[in-house]
């Protein structure tokens, strides 16, 4: 899996993410085509290199005839939702903007649709926005992690006046996020960047665990006495290349029914869990029990600990840390005379050592048919063998 770890030590902005991704190997050519799909008016992207303390950086801009124009959350969703943009596009950062309207919305006491955005309702904040939703799909980035956020002190002139630094909508949109002000005299991160974070982004003071592929950075405005740059790193998860260190997390529990146990163990997948099991045992007084078994990657391990106390009666997990291999997987889908079959191949040290029909596929044809299961299973694996030369 593909993940990236936003290095958030001078601040976040809008523009420093889309120099970043560029950095990283987002053609300004498709940027642009697919910015061409929002009407927005008149305005024209560039990037250029430049350097920050010594670090070569890509300078993202936005230049716009636009003058003080201030929109509305209505505006922007209409402006969004009317768009020729793919639709997941569209989805993540209508959720994106909605975050900052809410934000907005709770600091002036306002209905979220009379919110009036200022500096983010602008066509370059608008821009930064949608720019680094195209460039995360682009880049194919499946999991984002970020640092803690520094967010500068002082104070700042803003369309409401003076600010503390901080902004209130950047503390809003940050909230349970780690945060700290680094000491800088200046606005280190802005809510556009803030946001985009939030949409995305686990929170780890570590880089996660990663095979290195590439390292983009982002350049801000601002002359600081830190780089004033955000730097993105890319790369596979160890479990892609063979091999990682994992968590199992395990409890004993007695006195929680079944079938809050069968939901715990959906929720703790949809968490994040790599696995999840139940083991019989006994307990004191002879008592039946089962002992919780979870199995989580490195540094994702706080919303399943989390999940684990909210959904139990537990009072003590044992955690401990294990080495794990993992084969490649990969799923195709096969053409039997069926119908479409989809089949995980799994392979070690670029041998097949596993052909895997999937369930569902497989019931789905086996009731269709009317015949049994296993006979599909059977159909399924001899085609799949056939197509990847192992016939």
């Amino acid at each position: 899996m593909k993940i990236a770890y936003f290095n958030c030590f001078a601040g976040i902005s809008g523009d420093m993410i889309v120099g970043a991704l560029i950095d990283l190997g987002l053609p300004l050519e498709k940027l642009e085509d697919e910015l061409g799909k929002i009407a927005l008016g008149n305005y024209e992207i560039k990037a250029r290199p430049v350097l920050r303390q010594g670090i070569s950086a890509t300078k993202f801009d936005v230049i716009s005839q636009e003058q003080k124009v201030i929109r509305t959350w209505s505006n922007i969703r209409e402006l969004i939702e009317d768009s020729k943009l793919p639709d997941k596009i569209k989805a993540d950062s209508l959720a994106i903007f909605k975050r900052i309207a809410e934000a907005e919305a709770k600091i002036h006491k306002k209905a979220v649709d009379q919110v009036h955005f200022h500096e983010v309702g602008a066509t370059d904040s608008i821009v930064d926005v949608i720019s680094s939703v195209i460039g995360i799909d682009y880049l194919d980035i499946e999991k984002i992690y970020s640092s803690p956020v520094a967010t500068g002190i002082g104070m700042v002139k803003t369309e409401h006046g003076v600010l503390p630094l901080p902004t209130p909508a950047v503390l809003e949109i940050l909230a349970d996020a780690p945060i700290y002000s680094s000491g800088i005299s200046a606005e280190l991160t802005t809510p556009t960047g803030a946001a985009v974070l939030m949409q995305y982004a686990e929170f780890s003071k570590e880089i996660p665990q990663m095979v290195l592929e590439k390292t983009g950075y982002g350049a801000g405005s601002q002359k600081l006495e830190i780089p004033n740059v955000l730097r993105i790193l890319t790369g596979e998860t160890v479990e892609e290349v063979g091999g990682a260190e994992v968590l199992l997390i395990e409890t004993n529990i007695d006195d929680v029914p079944a079938e809050i146990l069968g939901y715990t163990m959906e929720s703790l997948m949809e968490t994040g869990a790599l696995d999840v099991w139940f083991t019989p045992i006994e307990m004191k007084k002879n008592r039946p029990a089962v002992m919780l078994s979870v199995l989580v990657s490195l540094g994702s391990e706080e919303p399943v600990i989390d999940k684990i106390f909210s959904e139990t009666s537990t009072l003590g997990l044992r955690i401990s840390k294990q080495s794990r291999r993992v084969a490649e997987r990969e799923t195709i889908k096969v053409d039997t005379p069926l119908g479409k079959i989809r089949v995980k191949v799994g392979t070690y040290k670029g041998k097949v050592i596993s052909i895997a029909p999937e369930y569902e596929d497989c019931k789905k044809a086996a009731f269709k048919q009317g015949i049994p299961i296993k006979e599909v299973y059977d159909l399924a694996r001899k085609v799949a063998a056939e197509k990847i030369g192992r016939g």
